[in-house]
């Protein structure tokens, strides 16, 4: 088993996946203007999903092969990234540092112990 793949790994993945779309709302939630507030707050994690949904890797292992808009790996790295350090960010900048901080090395600690996947998803 690739150690991308292990269990505690997959579940701290999808926790930090969900956490990113919190953080993207909470960021949104934030903003000051009283309407954009609730556009931003739902739009913000809304796109992040779709983009996450829709650009994969063709055969990606992780996402039973289906890619419905088929990008190279660099693409999706940077993608993901984005996104989960965008949600981290936005903890940070709703006023929850420590939340935003420990997500970012959490997101750290799972692709250091994703590299076997990294260098699969490089290598697309």
């Amino acid at each position: 088993m690739m150690m991308g793949s292990a269990w505690w790994n997959l579940t701290l993945r999808f926790l930090l996946e969900l956490s990113a779309l919190l953080g993207l709302g909470m960021a949104g939630w934030s903003f000051p203007a009283e309407f954009w507030r609730w556009i931003f707050a739902v739009a913000l994690p809304l796109v992040a999903a779709v983009l996450w949904g829709t650009f994969a890797v063709l055969n990606d292992p992780s996402r039973s092969g289906r890619a419905p808009v088929p990008v190279p790996g660099a693409v999706r790295l940077v993608l993901e990234l984005i996104i989960l350090f965008g949600g981290a960010i936005g903890f940070y900048l709703a006023g929850h540092a420590a939340a935003g901080i420990v997500m970012a090395l959490l997101i750290a600690l799972s692709y250091a112990f994703s590299l076997d996947r990294l260098g699969w998803l490089l290598r697309q």
